[in-house]
């Protein structure tokens, strides 16, 4: 009876390990998973970035998903697609900047490439394993280079 509890005791600590052991498995790439988020925010958060990446994607409605995007920067800094969100808010900036698309710009070529500027900087400086990075850093190589005067995170 000795040997079938010992193999029952092993068996169980094979159970109780392999959650934690397939969980050190595999490279975490973007914002950390130990961060607390607000499931509704959250929710509601991907929602609006679903509904820029339509704007930006198929309408070319460049303000329209700035617009969403920017809410979601504001409002939610810990969202898990913020790089996204970065993205597209420095794309539809630069855009617009270059009159592309159906919407009218608000505001000057001038302040929307520096706001493109700035976002992509985001996107670069906080983002590094990004799967936007790489265009982000070639726009922003046309641009004049990141932008030197924003905080560090």
């Amino acid at each position: 009876m000795g040997n079938k509890l010992r193999s029952w005791a092993v068996v169980l600590a094979i159970l109780v390990a392999a959650p934690a052991v397939t969980a050190q498995t595999g490279v975490r790439r973007g914002p950390d998973p130990t961060t607390i988020r607000d499931a509704a925010l959250e929710k509601e958060s991907l929602h609006n970035l679903e509904v820029a990446r339509h704007y930006f994607k198929m309408k070319k409605a460049y303000r329209a998903a700035l617009d969403r995007v920017e809410e979601i920067i504001a409002g939610n800094p810990n969202f898990s697609r913020l790089d996204e969100a970065l993205y597209i808010a420095g794309m539809s900036s630069l855009y617009l900047a270059e009159n592309k698309g159906k919407q009218a710009p608000r505001l000057s070529p001038e302040k929307l490439r520096d706001d493109a500027r700035a976002y992509l900087t985001r996107l670069v400086r906080e983002f590094p394993d990004s799967a936007f990075r790489k265009e982000a850093e070639e726009r922003l190589a046309k641009l004049g280079g990141p932008k030197t005067d924003l905080p560090e995170k």
